[in-house]
């Protein structure tokens, strides 16, 4: 294990912990998941099941069933606290709005409880840079997705807290922010795991803050705590911290501090099988009579 590897119980609980305040501090994710949804105005699908990968506390779940009313929406996270607000929240909600079914799984993206090829989409914002082994989290994904199913996704870039890092950086010798992956690494990543026709693009948006204390309570906010192995164990000193706040100063502008985030779209398809089960061929062929 290096010093990034995500610890998951430290994960499931800090999320559980933010689950009853997270709707309120969770702007950049509502905001990520919205353009997501704005995507999905181009493509034309219409699936039966829909697997909201890492679902929090499931804003983006019922935003699908409204726009997949005849569809059963899987909403799935770890965070057993995300999914008991997300059950409350879909019980009012449908009694207004929509007459479709939703599941809720408590579950790892990383070991899906899903049989094979029993979903038409998967649907996963803002939670794949909470994986440990994302190659082996894309197979999962190919795996559960129907032939012709698409894969959406939205997760973190390299240069997401920048600023952050780069106080951290001679503060001690811990890891304090997480480390996001390449939006070209996960193109081939998608390659690789059998999905065909990958597209993938980035934004940056940056949100801006009094103090870095207000950055800091939005991250916990939100349930975004260090939860890397090589992170301390400890409260950092108050000689440590006040060098942070020192050195964050320097990227103040126009009387704000930048918080910056990189944001990586994806989608993809899973393409028809070359083979049958028992290994011969499959050869398709168009003809018109």
């Amino acid at each position: 294990m290096d010093e990034f590897s995500i610890d998951k119980k430290q994960v499931r609980r800090a999320f559980s912990r933010a689950a009853r305040n997270y709707d309120a501090t969770a702007v950049l994710q509502r905001e990520v998941c919205q353009r997501m949804l704005e995507r999905l105005d181009y493509i034309k699908i219409q699936p039966s099941r829909v697997l909201d990968a890492g679902s929090g506390t499931g804003w983006g779940s019922r935003q699908l069933a409204q726009r997949y009313p005849a569809a059963q929406v899987v909403a799935l996270d770890m965070a057993l606290g995300m999914l008991n607000v997300a059950r409350e929240q879909f019980s009012w909600w449908r009694k207004l709005f929509s007459a479709s079914q939703q599941s809720h799984v408590c579950a790892d993206v990383e070991a899906l409880p899903l049989a094979n090829n029993s979903a038409g989409m998967v649907w996963s914002n803002l939670t794949l840079q909470w994986c440990n082994d994302l190659p082996a989290t894309f197979r999962e994904m190919h795996r559960v997705l129907k032939s012709e199913g698409l894969l959406m996704f939205s997760t973190f870039g390299p240069d997401t807290l920048k600023e952050l890092r780069s106080v951290f950086n001679d503060a001690d010798g811990y890891s304090h922010i997480n480390r996001f992956t390449d939006m070209h690494d996960l193109g081939d990543m998608l390659t690789h795991s059998g999905f065909s026709e990958p597209v993938m693009d980035m934004e940056i948006i940056t949100l801006t803050y009094a103090d870095v204390k207000s950055v800091m309570q939005d991250l916990r906010g939100i349930g975004a705590h260090n939860a890397t192995a090589g992170r301390a164990q400890g409260m950092m000193g108050k000689m440590a911290w006040q060098h942070i706040l020192e050195r964050y100063e320097r990227y103040r502008c126009d009387g704000r501090l930048p918080a910056t985030f990189e944001i990586v779209y994806g989608h993809a398809w899973k393409p028809q099988p070359k083979r049958a089960a028992d290994g011969r061929a499959i050869i398709r062929t168009d003809f018109k009579l």
